[in-house]
C-alpha cells in the first residue's frame, strides 16, 4: 500500500511545485538546472557523475535538477548531467573561500597514528553509504530550518589549517550553541546512520529523500537510534564537544547527490 501512495505522489508531482533552495553555482553550492524537453508524468533519473540527483517539479510543467557542486569544482571545467534522453551541460563560478588557522591540543587529531587512520577509514566507508542512500519519499524535501540555536562560528567552506597543517575544507556550518543544548530535526526524514567517530565525535545522519542529507558532529547525547522517522522539529540529540574540536558547537552539514553543500542555501532568510 505504501509503495502504491508514492507511485500516486509521483505521477503528480508535476504539478506541486517546491520552495527550491537559493542557487549558487560555484564550488560548494546549488544549480537549478531546467529539464528542457522532457515530456514525463514521472521524474527522469538524472546523474551527475557517479550520483544521482535530486529532481523535483519546476514553476510550470516539466522538472529542475537540483545539483550539488563539489567543493574542489573547478569553474573553467563544464560541468555535465547525463540521463537517458540526453545531457545537460551547465558552467559553474568561481569561489575563493577564506582560511582559517584552528590549534587542536590533542596532537592524535591532527596526526592520527595507524589504529585511528583504519578507524577513520571504516567510519568513512560507512558515512558514504549514508551520504548515497537513495530514498523516494512522497513529499521532496528542499529547504530546512536551523537545526540549533546560536551564531554561527564558522562558515561552509573555510580553507582550514590544523596547528598550521593544511586540511580539507570546512564541509558544513559550525553553530556555537553551548553544551547541552538541544538539536532538532530541520525538516522530516530517516536516521540512516548513527556512531562515535574518531574526527566527528557523537554523530547522526539523517536521510531526507532524493538524496539530500544531513549531519550532526560533535554531540554530548544522542536522542535517537538508526531507522527513526523524523519529524520537524523532532530531537536528534544535544550539542558537546566529542572528536576534534576547539570548544562546544554544533557541525551541521548538508550532503546532496553526496556533495557537501553550503547548509544556508537550504534556509529561508539566511
Amino acid at each position: 500500500m505504501r509503495a502504491c501512495n508514492w507511485l500516486i505522489a509521483a505521477l503528480l508531482l508535476p504539478t506541486m511545485a517546491l520552495a527550491m533552495p537559493k542557487e549558487a553555482r560555484i564550488p560548494g553550492g546549488v544549480a537549478l538546472i531546467p529539464l528542457t524537453g522532457i515530456d514525463s508524468e514521472q521524474a527522469p533519473e538524472v546523474r551527475y557523475g557517479k550520483n544521482r540527483v535530486m529532481v523535483v517539479p519546476g514553476d510550470s510543467s516539466g522538472w529542475v535538477a537540483v545539483v550539488g557542486i563539489p567543493l574542489d569544482a573547478k569553474a573553467d571545467e563544464t560541468q555535465q548531467l547525463t540521463l537517458d534522453q540526453g545531457g545537460y551541460s551547465f558552467r559553474i563560478d568561481d569561489k575563493q573561500y577564506e582560511s582559517q588557522h584552528l590549534t587542536v591540543k590533542n596532537k592524535r587529531y591532527v596526526e592520527p597514528d595507524p589504529e585511528d587512520v583504519k578507524r577513520w577509514r571504516r567510519e568513512s566507508a560507512e558515512m558514504a553509504a549514508a551520504f548515497t542512500h537513495w530514498s523516494a519519499p512522497p513529499q521532496p524535501t528542499t529547504g530546512f530550518t536551523l537545526p540549533a540555536k546560536g551564531p554561527f562560528s564558522s562558515p561552509f567552506g573555510l580553507r582550514r589549517f590544523f596547528n598550521e597543517q593544511p586540511r580539507k575544507p570546512h564541509s558544513g556550518l559550525d553553530i556555537a550553541a553551548p553544551e547541552g543544548a538541544p538539536i532538532s530535526a530541520p525538516a522530516p526524514g530517516t536516521v540512516v546512520a548513527v556512531g562515535n567517530y574518531f574526527f566527528n565525535g557523537n554523530t547522526v545522519i539523517v536521510d531526507h529523500g532524493y538524496g539530500l542529507t544531513t549531519m550532526y558532529c560533535h554531540m554530548s547525547h544522542i536522542d535517537v537510534a538508526l531507522g527513526d522517522k523524523l519529524d520537524l522539529g523532532d530531537p536528534i540529540g544535544k550539542v558537546g564537544a566529542t572528536g576534534r574540536v576547539t570548544g562546544p558547537h554544533l557541525h551541521w552539514s548538508v550532503s546532496l547527490n553526496n556533495v557537501r553543500v553550503d547548509p544556508l542555501l537550504f534556509v529561508d532568510g539566511q
